[in-house]
């Protein structure tokens, strides 16, 4: 049985729920937000992994307040950035992949949005 990767309640209700890899998951969040009537202001986000990438992404879409099984150092420093609360369960100096690296000197939510949404089309989610 898989697991989810991503999870997102809003008031303690589960409301959203993925179980792909890579930044996929959040780009299908963003796909659910277009169709849905959420308030994302008051939505809290659980994800596997998040990297700068991921934190930028999560950024860009107004949540809030986050936690991460596994986050990087890049990741919390954008998150504290931008005033996002959140928790995790292990730090880790950097995550292992190329996406980490490529947003290296980005720092901009929208910039990192289009330089992924770019990279998605060539990866196809698993």
């Amino acid at each position: 049985m898989k697991t989810n990767t991503l999870e997102v309640s809003q008031n303690s209700e589960l409301i959203f729920t993925s179980q792909g890899k890579w930044l996929h998951p959040l780009f299908e969040f963003e796909a659910f937000l277009e169709q849905a009537d959420v308030a994302v202001d008051n939505l809290t986000l659980r994800d596997k992994i998040i990297g700068k990438a991921a934190a930028l992404l999560i950024v860009r879409l107004g949540i809030n307040t986050v936690f991460a099984g596994v986050l990087s150092e890049p990741g919390k420093a954008a998150l504290e950035t931008f005033g996002i609360t959140f928790d995790y369960d292990t730090l880790v100096p950097r995550i292992a992949c190329m996406t980490e690296e490529l947003l290296q000197s980005v720092n901009s939510p929208e910039e990192a949005w289009q330089l992924l949404k770019a990279r998605s089309k060539q990866k196809r989610p698993l």
